[in-house]
């Protein structure tokens, strides 16, 4: 014990010794070939001398920035960025310079969640991307950078995350990359002709409270905050220790708004994720305090999540995932400047991690373009139930974003259900009548809610889609 605690201070001293008279030392994130948001004050910080001054140059302008280290040696500033271009350089000193290099400044998008976002362009063991291998020949663009902040769980704030590079977009680095974020950066980068740069920073199986603070999770009493002594049994679902290990340390770079693929670890708990879910955005948009950035999100797949001991549970339990996809609707309502991308036809019954990523990156895409970039004259929204009005024993349904109209292509409407006030939803005949959604069942005479595919898996066979296939 006494050899331990020996070599322990040792390796502390040394430590210390080595902090105070090392040159600059930055996060792994701020390094060469990295991309910095177009036409905004970036943030670079980082750790130098205690007291020391700190200046930062940048070869686009070539102006220099200055602040002094504090106590602690950590030191922060923002830079000037011009409009996309490169590559540059970086210089910072303090009294001993280092240079970043092939530095790209153009559409920086952060890219998180759990398996379905994390799953890369090679695929899981005996899950595969479809398509994936053409994609990935085809993937060397200099213009598309990538960097993936590897996985840490944690029960207290770090100030860096475990080291990892940034990499220009060719099949090695593509391969092993987000396969969601990568389709959508390569459209991205191909319509606005500038440099997009993507961090991934996911954990499969996490839950969104894992990537929550102390402070806000302290309005949900029924999660469990763990304590450093706790460090030993927490996990990627527990709350704060993605947030405090993966997260935080990113916080202040420079990004135009944020993808997220999440939900799965939360089923069961919609009711829960209806307010989760919302406070987490709000928590993240409230610390990089660049106001409410685009925050585009996945509504997760249909999947079996109905086996083991759920396999004979009543359709109604809330472990039925179609709970979880509902919440995730109503939160479009209560987060300003977001937008869901529709699943229902991207899921596999036995497989959670569908094998079609390339549409996935697509949706988000054209959301981001149309609604974020103004680019026009395509669809980018799914129908979304504006109202319902109720006449006797039938309901009819009327639509946002369907300017063209609805249409089954030909095919009979099903998979809609009806309920009267016991809330006892029967299977209801359905078909297109000008524009809207008439829904009747013989069984229920006086309705009050209609639902369509409301089932943990389900094969949305009969989407409604307006003018746009």
């Amino acid at each position: 014990m006494q050899r331990f605690l020996a070599a322990l201070l040792i390796s502390i001293s040394f430590f210390v010794c080595q902090s105070v008279a090392a040159k600059i030392v930055l996060p792994a994130f701020f390094s060469d070939h990295m991309v910095l948001q177009q036409q905004t004050n970036a943030a670079i910080w980082g750790w130098a001398r205690p007291g020391s001054q700190v200046q930062v140059s940048t070869s686009w302008n070539k102006k220099k920035y200055s602040t002094a280290a504090d106590a602690g040696g950590k030191w922060k500033l923002q830079v000037a960025t011009p409009a996309a271009g490169g590559p540059y350089e970086i210089q910072i000193s303090d009294g001993e310079a280092i240079t970043l290099k092939d530095i790209l400044i153009g559409e920086v998008w952060l890219c998180s969640g759990q398996s379905n976002m994390e799953m890369p362009m090679k695929g899981f063991r005996d899950q595969p991307i479809r398509g994936s291998n053409d994609a990935v020949f085809n993937s060397t663009n200099n213009q598309i950078r990538l960097y993936t902040v590897p996985r840490a769980v944690k029960t207290f704030i770090q100030d860096s995350t475990r080291k990892a590079d940034w990499k220009t977009a060719g099949p090695e680095a593509v391969s092993n990359f987000s396969a969601v974020a990568y389709h959508y950066g390569k459209i991205l980068q191909e319509q606005l002709k500038v440099p997009v740069g993507l961090i991934n920073i996911s954990y499969g199986g996490s839950s969104a409270e894992a990537w929550m603070s102390v402070e806000v999770l302290k309005a949900f009493p029924e999660l469990t905050i763990p304590t450093l002594a706790d460090s030993s049994k927490v996990n990627n679902r527990t709350p704060t220790t993605l947030y405090n290990a993966m997260l935080k340390p990113f916080i202040g770079y420079a990004i135009k708004g944020c993808l997220w693929y999440q939900g799965e670890s939360n089923n069961g708990r919609a009711e829960q994720y209806e307010k989760l879910f919302p406070a987490m955005v709000k928590q993240w948009r409230d610390e990089f305090g660049i106001g409410e950035f685009p925050f585009y999100f996945a509504q997760i797949a249909p999947y079996n999540y109905r086996n083991g001991a759920n396999a004979t549970a009543p359709m109604d339990l809330k472990a039925n995932s179609a709970f979880l996809r509902d919440a995730q609707r109503k939160s479009v309502n209560s987060i300003p400047n977001s937008g869901m991308v529709v699943l229902m036809d991207n899921g596999e019954e036995f497989n959670i991690h569908p094998a079609d990523k390339e549409t996935v990156g697509k949706r988000f895409s054209y959301m981001a373009l149309a609604a974020t970039y103004q680019f026009k004259g395509f669809a980018y929204q799914s129908p979304a139930m504006d109202s319902i009005l109720i006449n006797g024993s039938i309901a009819t349904i009327k639509f946002k974003y369907v300017p063209n109209g609805l249409t089954s292509y030909g095919k009979t409407l099903t998979q809609f259900e009806i309920a009267g006030a016991d809330k006892i939803f029967r299977p209801a005949a359905a078909s297109i009548r000008n524009g809207t959604i008439v829904v009747s069942s013989p069984l229920v005479p006086t309705p009050v809610a209609v639902r369509y595919a409301f089932r943990d898996f389900i094969v949305g066979s009969c989407l409604v889609r307006r003018g746009f296939r």
